[in-house]
């Protein structure tokens, strides 16, 4: 039972981890109705901004502490996705208002492969380390209950933590504020919110920095845990089960089908995978997305995407 519990909350922590990410997906897809193929990109040059930055910082400004760097490398990482986030609207997407959202999707690959290359000249190509203070080290828990305890990585737990209040704040944004309900009208018709006055590009800016964020948030985390590096832009395949389990347009759907596939992978690789000569962790989250597509395409909180167009 306690090797249950231990491989069912680490599959919890990994799920937060690919919600994150999914975050940024549905985030665009809400305001703009189009698949932002650049999320991946996003949390790759967020991550680099803020590794780099915090090495920065210490050297241009003499500071010793490593929380003031933090801080200072995250409010400078931030301005850098808001400015990354005006640059999309003004030379992209506002010559494509009202266009296919074929034209759309094609866009964001190319702002994909952009981001990309500017994250390699600006930042350089190696492998860098973010150090926010995160602890390390696991515990165990529960020790009285199951012998020898359950163990919990403490960054894991610190991670969802922070996960779960983005995903608070992000809700209630969503539902409560005038910007929110903005950005619901912008997805559901272009043409109609226009009509009613809403800005449309001040919309994408509001939408694309909230999503950088995000990607900040993640790419954070991520690298925190493993190291900055370019492979990180590939974490977005990694949560494309994810939104299409929870839904394009749903921002609790992303956060349960990304606890849903993190938590399948660990205990079907554990479990299964000794059977089918393991390598199930790799693919399960896409046969489960494919499944889902079979049988409910706008996934468990999503809505018909054929009712949108």
């Amino acid at each position: 039972m306690a090797f249950f519990l231990e491989t069912l909350f680490g599959g919890l922590m990994t799920g937060m981890l690919y919600s994150l990410v999914a975050l940024g997906f549905v985030l665009i897809f809400k305001a703009s109705g189009v698949f932002n193929f650049a999320q991946g990109a996003m949390v790759l040059i967020a991550a680099l901004s803020m590794a780099r930055f915090s090495e920065w910082i210490p050297q241009w400004l003499g500071i010793e502490s490593l929380f003031l760097a933090n801080v200072l490398a995250f409010i400078i990482s931030g301005i850098f996705m808001w400015v990354i986030a005006i640059a999309i609207e003004r030379w992209v997407l506002r010559y494509l208002v009202n266009q296919e959202g074929t034209t759309l999707l094609m866009a964001t690959i190319g702002i994909s492969y952009f981001l990309d290359g500017m994250g390699q000249i600006i930042f350089g190509s190696n492998v860098y380390s973010i150090d926010v203070g995160m602890p390390k080290d696991p515990v165990f828990i529960f020790d009285t209950i199951f012998e020898g305890g359950i163990l919990i990585s403490l960054e894991d737990l610190t991670a969802a933590g922070v996960s779960a209040l983005l995903v608070a704040v992000l809700a209630i944004f969503f539902q409560y504020t005038s910007v929110g309900r903005a950005l619901r009208a912008v997805a559901d018709d272009h043409q109609a919110a226009q009509s009613i006055g809403i800005p449309l590009n001040r919309i994408w800016v509001v939408v694309w920095t909230v999503a950088g964020i995000v990607a900040l948030v993640a790419g954070i985390i991520w690298g925190s845990k493993f190291g900055v590096q370019f492979t990180l832009s590939t974490a977005a395949l990694r949560a494309l089960p994810v939104v299409i389990l929870g839904g394009l347009t749903s921002v609790p759907g992303a956060i349960v089908g990304g606890l849903i596939i993190g938590v399948g992978e660990k205990l079907s690789e554990v479990y299964l995978g000794p059977f089918v000569g393991g390598g199930i962790e790799i693919w399960f989250a896409y046969v489960l997305a494919l499944v889902f597509l079979l049988f409910r395409p706008q996934g468990l909180f999503g809505e018909k995407i054929i009712d949108r167009v």
